[in-house]
């Protein structure tokens, strides 16, 4: 977002043209949103830069309750670049109608600071503020901005009445901020003296390009997630993803958005851990501006938590077989060849050498079985070998030391990079 300290347009003018726009579409009989969720009268197209799923306000996050009378500076971290920005607010898991009275974005400094000058305020149909349904999302009116890949910017909104339990996205592997008051657009960081390890009421934010090839969505779990990540380091295979192909396709690279959740589950959802994959798709990954294509890693939370004592997150369903789980994978592949785009699949990676009672509760059999279909089925476009990337070379049931987080579950930043390289290109291009 290099050019937003350079941004001479004022924000009068801004509102003029927002409300310019407005009427123009209002009198052909499409709103805003509609009109510009493709390309533009100057070929210019919408991609996701950035994005995150949204999950019900239950994670052990101590502001889950909600906030009141306070300013949230969400750290996000872009894909692809552009000229214009746009960001999509969630009050998707609230009961209440949630107002934002002020949301504003900038470049980051350092922490909670901003280079000077760069925080600009978002418009929602030419007005300041925004009252969101519950249940509901909303898109701001598009922002003339430079936005340069592979940066960080801040969204900062200004909450001035109670939220309730708050819509969020509860392993964000970065830290956010939380001021008391108004400090949507302060460029300083002392104000926001509470950290959070959690995005807060965002779950997208858009770039105009005439370059960039489209949008790659990654879809799963904690692996996805980039669970043991660098907090901070925005190390997740899919930010290493973004940065290969960057570096091989320069402005032409396609965005790529990470729609993991940790604990996820493709047949059911939890209390903890989000809806399935299934009941998500349509929302986390159909709803992408200028999709081209998916990259689905999911499955093992389906069947190794089953009877685990992971407390009250999953219920206790009944075993789940790789039929199962393959049939679900099915109506994943039916669903985005409906839509017109292309799916992939990634092998899940073999943690189970460290997995108590693995061999007993047959989820080595199970994991082989979804693996193999995986490998052999041909049902999707292609399929991506995540689990021989990262397993021993001497025991093909668990993870490279070198890549190991520590857990024997999720890879460390080597391995998730690992994994972004295991991708064939021509699937994402």
């Amino acid at each position: 977002m290099r050019a937003l300290p350079r941004l001479r347009m004022t924000g009068r003018r801004l509102a003029i043209i927002a409300g310019a726009a407005a009427i123009a579409l209002a009198g052909a009989g499409f709103g805003l949103a509609l009109a510009l969720s493709g390309s533009d009268a100057t070929g210019h197209g919408w991609v996701a830069s950035w994005g995150a799923s949204p999950m019900a306000g239950t994670s052990s996050d101590p502001t889950t309750p909600g906030l009141s009378d306070q300013t949230v500076r969400n750290i996000i971290f872009t894909s692809a670049g552009g000229d214009a920005v746009r960001v999509q607010l969630s009050n998707t898991f609230g009961a209440k109608p949630l107002t934002v009275a002020k949301a504003s974005v900038g470049v980051v400094r350092g922490g909670a600071g901003l280079a000077p000058g760069s925080s600009h305020l978002l418009t929602f149909g030419g007005n300041a503020s925004v009252t969101i349904a519950a249940g509901a999302e909303v898109l701001s009116d598009p922002l003339p901005a430079r936005v340069r890949p592979l940066e960080q910017l801040a969204i900062s909104l200004y909450l001035p009445d109670a939220t309730g339990p708050a819509t969020n996205h509860a392993d964000a592997q970065q830290n956010s901020y939380l001021a008391a008051g108004d400090h949507a657009s302060d460029t300083t960081g002392a104000p926001f003296t509470k950290s959070t390890t959690s995005w807060w009421f965002i779950d997208r934010l858009d770039v105009r390009s005439s370059t960039a090839d489209g949008t790659i969505v990654a879809f799963g779990d904690s692996i996805t997630d980039g669970y043991h990540s660098s907090i901070g380091g925005n190390a997740r295979w899919p930010n290493y993803l973004a940065r290969r192909l960057g570096a091989r396709l320069g402005d032409r690279a396609p965005a790529v958005v990470n729609e993991g959740i940790s604990g996820n589950r493709v047949l059911q959802g939890s209390s903890c851990y989000g809806v399935s994959a299934k009941a998500r798709f349509q929302r986390d990954v159909l709803s992408q501006p200028g999709l081209k294509a998916v990259i689905v890693l999911e499955g093992t939370n389906d069947f190794g938590f089953v009877g685990s004592p992971e407390g009250s997150c999953y219920s206790p369903d009944p075993p789940v077989t790789a039929v199962q789980i393959e049939a679900g994978y099915q109506a994943l592949i039916t669903m985005a060849h409906d839509h017109g785009a292309r799916i992939y699949f990634g092998t899940m990676i073999p943690p189970f050498a460290n997995w108590p009672g693995a061999a007993q509760g047959g989820y080595i059999a199970i994991w082989q079985g979804v693996n193999a279909w995986i490998r052999s089925s041909g049902a999707a476009d292609g399929m991506i070998d995540f689990a021989r990337a990262v397993q021993n070379p001497r025991n093909s049931l668990s993870m490279n030391p070198a890549y190991d987080s520590g857990d024997g579950f999720h890879p460390n930043d080597r391995g998730y990079q690992v994994m972004a390289n295991a991708i064939p290109l021509p699937f994402v291009r």
